[in-house]
Parts: C-alpha cells; sequence; structure tokens
C-alpha cells in the first residue's frame, strides 16, 4: 500500500524520467499528429503550473476548466494539481448559467476557456462573478479582449523568473490527503452537487484499476470522454500512473477517424459510443432483406465455417474500423446491454462494463479479461465493500468514496449510513459469484397507481437497441400503466422514409407520419413481448425533435434528465393517458 501514501503529482513528477522513446501524449495540429515524451509533457504541465503560481494561485485556491477534451487540459490538470491548487472541470457543452453555478460554488480565482465561443458564455455571467480573477485562452481569438491571458502567455510567465526545480519540489510536497479536484454530479434528478475528491481517493482508484486489467506503458488509448466527467479524468490520472501513451481525439464526430489513426491497445468508452457503431451496422442492412438474412444467419454462428466466414464478411472490417488492435474496452457512465456485450465479443472485441459514479472515483466495481459475465457491472475493487439495503439500494464503504460535498454540509452528511456507508441511489444484487447487476437507479424506479414497481433503463436500453430509435423517456409513476416518450435517429428514419417511398416536407413532419408511427410501434410490440404485463408501453408519442445537451435534455454522459425531461413534456405525458 506505499504507493497509496504518493498522490498522483509525484507520480506525474517523477515520470519525466520515464525513457524518451517513450511518447506520453499524441495530438492533432494542422493535420498532423504531434507526440511529446514524459519530459516534453511535463515541461508544458510546469511552465502552466508555475504560470499560475505568478498570478498569485496558492494551494487550495481553484481553478476553473472549461473546454472539450484536449492536451493542453490534462497538461493544466497536472499543472493545478501540481502546485497544490484545486481542479474544477466544467463540462463544454454547459449554458452559461450552469456555468455560473459551477463558479458561484467553488469561488474560483482564474477560469480557463477553450476558446472564444466559451467567452461569449462568460461575458453574460462575468459581472456577477467577480471573484474571477483572471481568464485564460488556451485557443485565443484573433482579437483577444483586454486583460486576458493565452496560454503561451501563462506559459511564458514562467520563464520570466526561472527558479529550477521548483515545480518538481511543489508537487513532492503535495499530501494525499489533500483536495484535489471538484467534479460536479451531471444533475439527472436536480442541482448538481460538487463532490470533494483528494489524492487518497485519486490514488485508491488508479492502483487498484492498475491491479485488476492488463495494462502496461506499452498500451495507448484514446481519449474522447469529458474531463469534467469522473470516469474520462480517471483514464488521464490512470495513464500518468501507468505510463501508456494517451491520444487525443480530435472530437466525437472524428472519433472513427482518429481510431483508424491511432490504433489504441485500449479504450474507456460510454455505451452510446457503441449503440451507434450496432446502429450504424444495423442501417446498412435495413430495407436488404438479402442482407439481413445474411446477417444473423452469420451472427448465430456456431460452427467454424460459419465462424469464419462472419470473421471474415462482417467482424473483422469492424474490428478494422475500430483500428484493428483493441485488446479490450471499458464501458461506464450508463448501463450496457448485454446483447451489444454479446454481439462485439463475437466480432472480437470485449467490452468489459464497470460501475461507479462521481461520488465514488469512478469504477467500485469491474469486470475484467479474466473475470466477467454480462449484464454484471463485475466484481468489487480493491479495498470496496459493499452491502445491499433492505430496499435494494446498493451500499458502498471505500477509500474511494469522495469526502464529501463542496460547501454542502447537509447532503454530505445525507449520503453516508450510520455506519458510514456511501448511499449510492442504485437498486442491485450481488449473485453466488461475486458480481454486482444493477436494475436501476432508485430516484428512477416507477410505481404505478396498482402498486408495481417499473424499471424505466431497462425498458428504454432494449428500444435504443432499434437504429430507428434515438431515445427514449418512460413514464409512468404512480398512474395505471407505462408510456412513452420516443425520439428518432434522424439519418435513418430519412433513409427509411426514402427507402419505402414515404413522402414528407422535413424531419419533423416525418416524425408525425401514420407510417413512421407505424413502425415505432412494431418496435414497442417487440419488446412488450420481452415483458411483463405490467411493464409494457401501452401508449406513446413520437417527439418531433431529438433530446439534447444544449436545450439541457440530457447530461453530458448523453443520459436523459429526467426530472428536466417530465416538466418539459409534461403536456404531452398527460395526453398520453387520456
Amino acid at each position: 500500500m506505499q504507493g497509496r501514501q504518493k498522490p498522483i503529482t509525484h507520480h506525474f513528477a517523477s515520470a519525466q524520467q520515464r525513457p524518451k522513446e517513450q511518447i506520453a501524449i499524441r495530438f492533432k495540429r494542422h493535420k498532423a499528429w504531434i507526440e511529446l515524451n514524459w519530459n516534453d509533457y511535463y515541461r508544458s504541465a510546469e511552465a502552466a503550473g508555475l504560470g499560475l503560481r505568478s498570478l498569485g494561485v496558492s494551494p487550495g485556491d481553484r481553478v476553473a476548466l472549461l473546454s472539450n477534451t484536449r492536451w493542453e487540459w490534462a497538461a493544466l490538470d497536472f499543472a493545478i494539481l501540481g502546485i497544490g491548487a484545486v481542479t474544477v472541470p466544467v463540462y463544454q457543452s454547459h449554458r452559461a448559467d450552469e456555468i455560473e453555478y459551477v463558479l458561484q460554488t467553488t469561488q474560483a480565482r482564474v477560469l480557463v476557456l477553450e476558446d472564444f465561443s466559451q467567452w461569449r458564455k462568460w461575458e453574460s455571467i462575468s459581472k456577477r462573478c467577480r471573484f474571477v480573477e483572471h481568464i485564460v485562452f488556451i485557443h485565443p481569438p484573433e482579437d483577444l479582449p483586454p486583460g486576458v491571458l493565452t496560454w503561451d502567455d501563462l506559459c511564458a510567465r514562467a520563464m520570466q523568473n526561472p527558479t529550477g526545480d521548483e515545480f518538481h519540489t511543489l508537487c513532492q510536497h503535495v499530501r494525499i490527503d489533500d483536495l484535489a479536484t471538484i467534479v460536479f454530479t451531471s444533475g439527472t434528478s436536480g442541482d448538481p452537487k460538487g463532490v470533494m475528491l483528494s489524492h487518497a481517493q485519486i490514488l485508491s482508484e488508479v492502483e487498484d484499476i492498475a491491479k485488476a486489467f492488463p495494462i502496461s506503458h506499452e498500451d495507448s488509448s484514446l481519449s474522447f470522454l469529458p474531463y469534467a466527467h469522473i470516469l474520462g479524468r480517471v483514464e488521464l490520472w490512470l495513464h500518468t500512473y501507468v505510463g501508456y501513451t494517451l491520444n487525443f481525439a480530435e472530437s466525437i464526430d472524428r472519433l472513427r477517424t482518429n481510431l483508424a489513426e491511432t490504433k489504441p491497445t485500449v479504450m474507456i468508452g460510454v455505451p452510446r459510443v457503441f449503440e451507434k457503431i450496432y446502429s450504424g451496422l444495423l442501417s446498412q442492412i435495413e430495407g436488404h432483406p438479402l442482407r439481413r438474412t445474411l446477417f444473423q444467419w452469420l451472427h448465430a454462428a456456431d460452427h467454424w465455417p460459419q465462424t469464419l466466414l462472419a470473421d471474415k464478411l462482417i467482424y473483422s472490417k469492424l474490428r478494422e474500423g475500430l483500428g484493428g488492435k483493441l485488446r479490450f474496452v471499458v464501458s461506464g457512465g450508463a448501463p450496457l446491454e448485454p446483447l451489444l456485450a454479446d454481439f462485439f465479443k463475437r466480432a472480437g472485441l470485449l467490452i468489459l462494463e464497470g460501475y461507479g459514479l462521481t461520488e465514488t472515483t469512478a469504477a467500485i466495481c469491474a469486470n475484467t479479461p479474466s473475470d466477467y459475465r454480462f449484464g454484471s457491472v463485475g466484481k468489487p475493487l480493491g479495498d470496496v465493500r459493499i452491502k445491499i439495503a433492505s430496499d435494494g439500494e446498493i451500499l458502498v464503504k471505500s477509500q474511494k468514496i469522495m469526502t464529501g460535498y463542496y460547501a454542502n454540509a447537509e447532503a454530505s452528511q445525507a449520503a453516508f449510513d450510520k455506519d458510514g456507508y456511501f448511499l449510492t441511489g442504485d437498486i442491485g444484487e450481488v449473485d453466488a459469484q461475486g458480481f454486482l447487476r444493477i436494475t436501476d437507479r432508485k430516484k428512477d424506479l416507477i410505481k404505478t397507481s396498482g402498486g408495481k414497481y417499473v424499471a424505466p433503463q431497462k425498458i428504454e436500453g432494449l428500444l435504443k437497441l432499434n437504429p430507428l430509435i434515438s431515445h427514449v423517456l418512460i413514464h409512468g409513476d404512480r398512474k395505471k400503466y407505462v408510456v412513452a416518450l420516443v425520439t428518432l435517429n434522424e439519418s435513418f428514419a430519412k433513409q427509411l422514409a426514402k427507402n419505402k417511398g414515404w413522402s414528407f416536407r422535413d424531419f419533423r413532419a416525418l416524425t408525425q407520419i401514420p407510417e413512421m408511427r407505424e413502425s415505432v410501434k412494431k418496435i414497442i410490440a417487440d419488446v412488450n413481448a420481452q415483458l411483463a404485463s405490467f411493464e409494457t408501453i401501452k401508449n406513446f408519442a413520437i417527439l418531433p425533435e431529438d433530446f439534447s445537451l444544449e436545450k439541457g435534455e440530457l447530461t453530458p454522459s448523453l443520459k436523459i434528465k429526467r426530472k428536466a425531461c417530465d416538466e418539459k413534456y409534461h403536456q404531452y405525458i398527460e395526453e398520453l393517458y387520456l
């Protein structure tokens, strides 16, 4: 356990001594991939850290980062942690009022913005956030606003008064129980809360993941999850602890291209990515009965000639499209349908589901390459102790559990039971082999007027396996039966209409034509056949546009904000019960 006495900053400071040929990070600039070894990477963080020191940032001060995932974000995280300050990540997709909430709660002294699009949001709230003393641009506009620093300006300040090994010394002075970061929850059921994580939680997490998974400095990953999400952040810390190469995706839209270019060996993702890959494959056979029949026959392969043919015609192309070298993928952030896990395993790609929350520093359970069971989230990691409450709630005790919610003592106290176990809010069960299964969120469980409990995530997951369906919101609390609001995959819906010869003016109109409703009705009927009678969807409505981050309907990890959507679409829901 000696490693747990060393904060992640100690590991980062010593990483500069790794061999020059070991690549720390890769990122794309002007259509070319740039490589930095560990010493170069360390020097970038050092310059940024000392630049922040020159601005007056002291141990314990909060520095907020509002940016997409990129290499400067990673360097800044270690720069902030290295000088003993606290990183406050802010989702790049946040609206101005959401950004203000995070800044007001944490009283951040410095705000780092990715580009001018984030500056516009800042301008609208700046007068109410005068405690922010400095603004730094990672990618500055040509006309830089007065009094604002650029990334180059920040790093150059460190060179004005060079002080030898000051940053290395500061990294070594960070203590294991120091507050490292305040990560805000996604706010699916209310206002986000600022989760306080110390270096003890970070080290507990990365050490146990490194022990559970066969990863080494020879591996590489493609990083695309937002670093404001705890899962993305753990990937960043783990890469420093283990020493593998971190490739930075240009964007989600460029993910497939970047996978082919960087050829990662391991990856961390969320189910939505794999759902889209699966849906994309199904969309290629929709409207082609012969293709569909062939696909179903090949996917059901039981004998080696059939399996070999399936691999040659389908699976090898799928693996190659993902880079061709992936050994396994870790999935978290939302439930993964067992059907998807089984499909990708047949394709030669093992997707291993884990489970955790922001409050638990991401994973507390995980399936591993040597010990997995689809439909479960794996076994407890390291020191994690789990017990199931009388109502089915999963309770956890571990060093990975947060120190509390920032500036919210009442919520911090309410998060634990009398024995010190953290209340996850998730319902689950542990099987005889020790695998944990999540059945639903405690707050999300629907209780019909007949007294039956319905788990909406299960139903929503089954519906989303069809490529026509983008999102689903199940409703039925204190009602006689279950109903659904459905949104469509625009590109697939338009292609379906074209194949069928349906006429439509635009996508909004297409969602409402009788033929489209009949198609969705058949999909729902197929899913209903897999459910108990009290779970079945009795009525539904197709919304004219998809749920989105921008409209506040989805979290940055693409989960539905149920409370917000229930309120926003209240009229739609009520009409389904008339």
